[in-house]
């Protein structure tokens, strides 16, 4: 060979090189997108519907107007997904075209996490990363269900992508696309106020603050309904892990609780969740070292939650946080936990210890989503799917358009699927003002109360899938049936009054306690306090 054709040789071989890797990237994720899909939807339908699947549809049976006021002005929270719900049902479908939304959204997710994590590190570093990902309960379990977490990580990474591309940029096209992404996200979830944070912190490290200034202000300004909108979901609730968990008021139970988000995210057994954790703090430390700009990103991203829990002092009134609030911030930790593997696979020798240990991490995920939601992969007891059927036939072809329906029962969901007349109206059950404002709007008399008592309810001591035939004192007031767990009972007159539905209420309610069904304890706190309050048919909500 000539040194003219050497020469060409030299320089055509990193393209080559180069066009190979882009190939089997692009490869990879489609790959890991197929099965993120395959999965999603082979499984649509095994997790058993959920009462806030049920609250999402039913809100969205009215006319949009209403379904407005009622989540910005009466529930508060992001709007987007009850718009989504909305649609839904004033085009004829249901639960399941609801769950498609978030497997839609899920799926998309996959090659936009390979993005970002491929903008903030490299093709390989981003293929791990998705490879984790993917077999994540928090992407499996979310896909599925029927809420708004994964149109959460969907909109919060595209605004992540947008904001790098137009810090990159610097002209006034990329950052509009920007503010529309943000605004997508915080009308997704109130915590999209997280994702904004963080992005203006980075903003702030890297001294772009009279750039960026303008676009975050027109964000901040058009996004004032849904902060009220938080606002006033902030005001019905008091913070704790998990609903009712130890309250994050010190930096240790923070710490606590990021640790059990990380546990989610990956493997949350306390072994596994340590060893991921030093992997992802060695990432950590081999980004800075590589690539400052990108470690004080995702530094950015990551502590914003730990600083936001700190400086609000947890407990003045906000949703409590659970791992699924945090879901934004799944793809940077996998990029941290991927980094070591990627500079292990680099060793012609350690390409096979990476896929063994990607392999080992993915079964890890798929075990630890099985211990928090074992249905999902199994699949739902026959019993339990027959049970439910069958109780919802019987309330869809015996209901009365003015019966009261007491919390958003899956089993009135089943209901309306077969009757869209079903009944729309709707007490919640955790809320005592929410619940006493519904029914003061009520006219008068009101109809029948109608309560389900679920013995196979995962809240319970001890869940079952079969329930005793009783009824609540006195008797003569009730209708009961049961099929399976499920335990029906419906007033046999209309209740009439406001105090006397919520006597009725209180009295299912007991009948529930002396049966060991966790959710009562909880309905019977609002009833009861609901009848600890005067004048309660004078008119108004006290």
């Amino acid at each position: 060979m000539n040194e003219a054709a050497e020469t060409t040789a030299a320089r055509t071989r990193p393209l080559a090189l180069s066009v190979s890797a882009e190939t089997l990237f692009r490869l990879g994720v489609a790959g890991l997108t197929a099965v993120t899909a395959t999965f999603l939807l082979a499984r649509l339908t095994a997790w058993p519907p959920h009462e806030d699947e049920t609250l999402a549809l039913f809100a969205g049976r009215g006319s949009v107007g209403q379904l407005i006021r009622t989540v910005l002005g009466e529930r508060g929270g992001a709007p987007l997904h009850f718009l989504f719900a909305w649609a839904i049902t004033h085009t004829g479908g249901g639960l399941v075209e609801l769950r498609l939304v978030s497997t839609v959204f899920a799926v998309a997710s996959v090659p936009l996490i390979a993005l970002l994590v491929a903008r903030l590190t490299d093709r390989t570093t981003a293929l791990i990363a998705t490879a984790i990902v993917v077999p994540s309960w928090m992407l499996l379990f979310h896909g599925i269900y029927g809420r708004m977490y994964s149109i959460f990580l969907f909109t919060a990474t595209l605004s992540y992508i947008a904001f790098l591309r137009a810090l990159e940029r610097r002209d006034r096209k990329h950052w509009l696309l920007w503010g529309l992404a943000m605004l997508v996200c915080i009308a997704t979830h109130p915590y999209g106020a997280l994702v904004l944070g963080s992005q203006g912190l980075y903003v702030l490290c890297v001294r772009r603050l009279r750039e960026a200034f303008v676009p975050f202000a027109a964000v901040f300004v058009l996004a004032i309904p849904f902060w009220h909108s938080d606002t006033v979901l902030a005001n019905r609730f008091d913070v704790g892990v998990g609903g009712g968990g130890t309250k994050l008021g010190s930096p240790f139970s923070i710490l606590r609780y990021l640790g059990h988000v990380a546990g989610d995210f990956t493997v949350g057994w306390t072994a596994p969740r340590v060893a991921v954790l030093l992997v992802a703090l060695a990432g950590f430390v081999l980004l800075v070292r590589t690539r400052r700009r990108s470690a004080l990103f995702v530094a950015c991203v990551l502590a914003t939650p730990f600083l936001f829990f700190v400086a609000t002092r947890i407990g003045s009134g906000m949703a409590s946080p659970e791992s699924r609030h945090l879901i934004f911030a799944l793809p940077f930790f996998a990029l941290l936990v991927a980094l070591p593997l990627a500079r292990i696979a680099r060793n012609r020798y350690g390409i096979a210890l990476v896929v063994a240990a990607i392999v080992a991490l993915g079964a890890g995920e798929v075990a630890w989503g099985m211990h928090n939601t074992r249905t999902l992969y199994v699949g739902e007891a026959p019993l339990r799917v027959a049970s439910r059927e069958a109780a919802s036939t019987w309330l869809a072809s015996t209901s009365r358009p003015n019966d009261i329906l007491f919390g958003y029962d899956p089993l009135f969901l089943g209901a309306w699927e077969q009757n869209r007349s079903f009944s729309h109206i709707v007490v919640p059950r955790a809320d005592t003002k929410l619940a006493l404002n519904v029914l003061y709007n009520l006219p008068r008399p009101l109809g029948r109360g109608v309560w389900v008592l679920d013995a196979s309810d995962t809240n319970n001591f001890t869940p079952r899938l079969h329930i005793p035939l009783r009824s609540p004192r006195p008797a003569s007031k009730f209708d009961v049936h049961a099929w399976g767990p499920f335990l029906v009972v419906r007033s046999r007159e209309p209740t009439r009054t406001i105090r006397e539905f919520l006597l009725q209420t209180q009295a299912v309610q007991l009948l529930g306690q002396s049966l060991y069904l966790g959710d009562s304890d909880i309905n019977l706190i609002t009833v009861e306090r609901a009848l600890g309050l005067r004048g309660l048919d004078a008119g108004g909500a006290r």
